[in-house]
């Protein structure tokens, strides 16, 4: 078992993400009986493209703020003079982006424009901004307090979504949308009120010099490459599958994603000592061998009983997903990869080698675009779990040789 400070911000970090899981299913559960199956397949699908470009409105400079921050907190207004604005800018461009692929790809299904500027400015915007604001917690080894500030947007989303369940909206996907903009609109405002160290003056800003954005580039590359796998497959759904199988496949990937959050929470409890130790050979092989055991049998243990469970939650959605048993029952094979994926790319990162995570979860993602691609020809709707399970396991295999090799190269 975990021993020591890990195993303690272990336990501390899966108690507040066991509450982050209670508020996801909640939320989850609200807004998918709310909407119905073909309405939440779009919901699910704008959101996850707005999140995985939201990935990269930092340009990767938040992990250059967790990495640098880790070692030397004397440095932590240097870097935000110019991880905010470049946050902002950055931001802003990929809201554009955002609106021209959803009005050019999307909007065909007959969706509001202004819906979907609520969802860009949230997740593309605002989020990142909010992350800045938590992760400065993290760096300082404040794992659990920084998760439990993730948690306030998420808590507020509930409340909104409660909300819009209780009062029957006759347009609750518009009104829903407008308050997860509003949830992440106070999020960010509230963090901000009641941050210890004010942020650097609007005078104090300025522009990242080559070199800096050189060091957060690959970063960047990897945040994305890390939250494709969990998001481009909503997007793709929304695209190949009719929206109400598109809803279906949804509901059962976000109940599979929620559930591999202990793993998460013991990666990040070991991320700041990663960090600032990468290179130590004293506690590597300890430590790796403690995380992949750990991650092994929980998530082999966790894929078992979500098969066996799979028909009772499906009645969790009611009638109308249809199906959602089925994806969730194929789903569960792919828990134990996605969380070793997890594990390796965390690790890999940590120890200054982002490109080498950038390279084989992209090429994974180009396989996950095949396989649903060919797949759901083949197979219909049942193609996109198994795409997702054929991608997971070539990452997670791949990642863990290639930590093999950088360790037998000397980096641990």
């Amino acid at each position: 078992m975990l021993k020591g400070p890990i195993a303690l911000g272990t336990i501390r970090i899966s108690f507040v993400l066991g509450l982050r899981l209670l508020i996801q299913a909640g939320t989850l559960l609200l807004v998918a009986r709310m909407l119905g199956p073909e309405e939440f397949g779009f919901f699910a699908g704008v959101t996850a493209l707005a999140v995985l470009l939201g990935t990269l409105s930092t340009f990767g400079t938040n992990i250059v703020f967790f990495r640098e921050l880790a070692k030397d907190s004397a440095v932590r207004n240097e870097l935000l003079a110019y991880i905010i604005p470049t946050t902002l800018s950055v931001g802003f461009s990929l809201l554009v982006v955002y609106l021209l692929i959803s009005v050019l790809f999307i909007t065909s299904l007959g969706f509001s424009v202004l819906l979907l500027l609520f969802i860009g400015l949230a997740d593309v915007l605002l989020q990142p901004l909010f992350g800045l604001l938590a992760i400065e917690h993290h760096a300082r080894g404040r794992v659990a307090r920084a998760q439990l500030l993730y948690n306030m947007p998420l808590a507020l989303r509930m409340l909104v979504a409660g909300l819009v369940f209780y009062f029957q909206f006759s347009d609750a996907l518009f009104v829903y949308s407008a308050g997860y903009l509003f949830a992440s609109l106070l999020s960010v405002t509230i963090a901000f009120l009641f941050l210890a160290d004010p942020w650097p003056s609007f005078g104090q800003w300025r522009l990242p010099i080559r070199a800096e954005l050189a060091d957060a580039c690959g970063y960047a590359a990897s945040n994305f490459a890390k939250s494709g796998p969990a998001e481009l497959d909503k997007a793709l759904a929304l695209t190949l599958l009719p929206l109400e199988f598109a809803g279906v496949y949804a509901a059962a990937s976000r109940v599979v994603g929620a559930l591999t959050m202990p793993v998460t929470a013991m990666t990040l409890s070991a991320l700041p000592r990663l960090f600032r130790e990468g290179q130590a050979v004293r506690y590597g092989n300890k430590l790796l061998l403690l995380m992949y055991g750990a991650t092994v049998i929980y998530t082999t243990l966790l894929a078992f009983i979500l098969w066996l469970l799979a028909p009772r939650l499906a009645g969790l959605f009611g009638v109308s997903f249809h199906g959602v048993a089925e994806v969730v029952s194929v789903l569960a094979f792919a828990v134990p990869a996605i969380s070793l994926r997890l594990v390796s790319g965390n690790i890999i990162v940590a120890l200054g080698r982002p490109w080498v995570r950038v390279g084989y979860e992209l090429f994974g993602l180009v396989l996950l675009l095949v396989f649903s691609v060919a797949l759901v020809s083949g197979l219909g709707y049942q193609g996109m779990p198994y795409a997702i399970v054929l991608s997971e396991w070539f990452m997670a295999v791949a990642g863990f040789a290639l930590l093999l090799s950088i360790r037998n190269q000397g980096s641990l």
